[in-house]
């Protein structure tokens, strides 16, 4: 069944109310270990809206020919080539970055939000939808990311980017993998709190 919304409201719907983490919590590796770094989670989430975009248009492009009896192999092989697309373009222009996070790009293969809407979405969808699902999901991701990694690296570090932005006793805590889980499970909660308050729990797109 085609999804009736506009490109707008679904791309809005996958940054807010169907946020990957705040929202959905799945995909929860690389908001943990890849986000003790503003610049990591940044590369990581630009990675994913590559990926989740170009999956969604591919599926869609091939959602005619693809047997049902095979689609999940045939899904996991797109989602894996694109994945390595961009594996391959990060190791030649983003060196720095990859020597710091280059196995969880190769991981984004087993993302279950990538899977999920190649399956519930673009392979039931026209291209523009699916592109327009993408791209609201990736950047839904990538906000997260960039949000967790901003506290994470400024509370731990007390830098943003790698430049001192304030000088005080770091928490470590914060850019070790226990960090990662207090700083999701807060941002989540708090989250949740602004829906419910604002949105009578119908998530931020409630805003119209």
């Amino acid at each position: 069944m085609q999804d009736t919304r506009g490109n707008w409201e679904i791309i809005k719907d996958g940054i807010f109310s169907d946020n990957t983490i705040f929202r959905l919590a799945i995909s929860l590796c690389p908001a943990i270990a890849v986000t003790s770094k503003l610049k990591n989670g940044l590369y990581m989430g630009l990675a994913v809206l590559f990926v989740q975009t170009m999956v969604n248009f591919s599926v869609s492009l091939m959602r005619n020919y693809i047997h049902p009896r095979i689609r999940i192999p045939i899904f996991m092989l797109i989602i894996s080539g694109w994945v390595t697309v961009t594996d391959l373009m990060m190791a030649a222009f983003a060196r720095d970055v990859y020597r710091d996070m280059g196995l969880y790009i190769q991981l984004i293969v087993a993302f279950a939000s990538i899977l999920a809407h190649a399956e519930t979405f673009a392979s039931k969808n026209k291209p523009a939808p699916s592109v327009s699902d993408g791209i609201g999901m990736g950047i839904g991701f990538m906000i997260a990311l960039v949000i967790i990694s901003f506290f994470r690296e400024l509370l731990g570090k007390g830098t943003l980017w790698g430049f001192t932005v304030v000088e005080f006793k770091p928490l470590l805590i914060m850019i070790l993998p226990t960090g990662g889980f207090i700083a999701v499970g807060l941002l989540m909660g708090l989250f949740n709190w602004i829906d419910m308050r604002f949105y009578g729990g119908k998530g931020a797109g409630g805003l119209g």
